[in-house]
């Protein structure tokens, strides 16, 4: 008969070590004993033997075997996520002791949208790096709903992102930086010379859209409702920008984004923003933050933010 979930749960608290988790990670990365062996500088028989305890352990198959090397079994893709999150963990746990070792003045976890990255962290933090040189920055990149994820788990200590309509509770949002959707297209697009085009001129074009969920694409579906207009659309469509840059490049096409996302290419004359008939507001860019208990180097890494986008209160 099966061990229960309780039994398990004991086994795997009394008996299970970081090894089985990092041997798990990479087995299933690499596929081969052999280079499992060599990447985390162990003997493949200690790394086969690993495997053996934590399938006894677990009383389950992690691997199939094959000619050319291992493949995970369902049961083991279950188990990958708690294995990545819990070295992903311990890493930072490492990071943050040296740091810390070292004088350091502390490490802040921080998790931004595409927008956050391209519209604000890519101008403050090399400022903020050298005004505060004891400060270990995490970045990573994560829409909101991820961010939020991240906040259960106690995995972030900082969230750059949009409004959202439900806040983590014990957390608040602070607006940074005001935004707007822009029309873009290359440099050479025919439009791209007008000083003002009209919303005829628009219609006309032909437009890479986001996808359907995406708030560009709501924006763009309301445009055209009000207007009386459809447009015409390319083959591609994607919210990935280094994809519509490319697009933008190499075929005459205008797509609508927010401007804190194309604002690096827009400032490096990669692409443009068509003067429009109207503007076309957008939520503002912000950043979660607790509502009590904020680590000193936490604190430090928002309130320059705050005065970074002259938003100090």
């Amino acid at each position: 008969m099966a061990a229960s979930a309780l039994v398990l749960l004991n086994r795997l608290l009394a008996k299970a070590r970081f090894r089985h988790l990092q041997v798990l990670v990479r087995l299933s990365e690499l596929g081969s004993v052999k280079r499992t062996a060599e990447s985390i500088g162990m003997t493949q028989p200690a790394v086969t033997q690993l495997l053996a305890d934590l399938e006894t352990l677990l009383e389950v198959q992690l691997f199939h075997r094959h000619a050319r090397g291992v493949m995970p079994t369902a049961v083991c893709r279950d188990l990958l996520p708690l294995a990545q999150q819990s070295l992903s963990g311990l890493s930072a746990t490492a990071e943050a002791v040296v740091d810390r070792a070292q004088m350091g003045q502390g490490v802040v976890r921080i998790l931004a949208s595409t927008a956050a990255i391209n519209g604000l962290l890519v101008r403050a933090l090399p400022a903020l790096s050298q005004h505060y040189p004891g400060i270990q920055l995490h970045v990573q990149e994560a829409e909101v709903h991820a961010q939020f994820q991240a906040i259960a788990r106690q995995e972030v200590d900082l969230g750059l992102c949009r409004e959202s309509a439900v806040i983590p509770q014990a957390w608040t949002f602070v607006p940074l930086m005001d935004d707007e959707f822009l029309v873009v297209c290359a440099p050479d697009h025919p439009l791209a010379r007008k000083k003002t085009v009209t919303w005829r001129d628009l219609a006309q074009a032909t437009w890479l859209i986001t996808p359907v969920d995406s708030a560009a694409r709501h924006k763009l579906d309301e445009l055209c409702q009000r207007m009386g207009v459809s447009v015409r659309q390319s083959q591609v469509i994607t919210r990935v920008t280094s994809m519509t840059w490319a697009m933008l490049q190499q075929q005459t096409l205008l797509t609508l984004v927010p401007a804190s996302v194309f604002r690096q290419l827009r400032d490096a004359g990669q692409v443009v923003a068509l003067r429009l008939p109207e503007r076309l507001p957008y939520a503002p860019l912000g950043m979660v933050l607790p509502l009590r208990d904020v680590a000193v180097a936490t604190r430090t890494v928002a309130d320059f933010l705050l005065a970074h986008c002259n938003r100090r209160p």
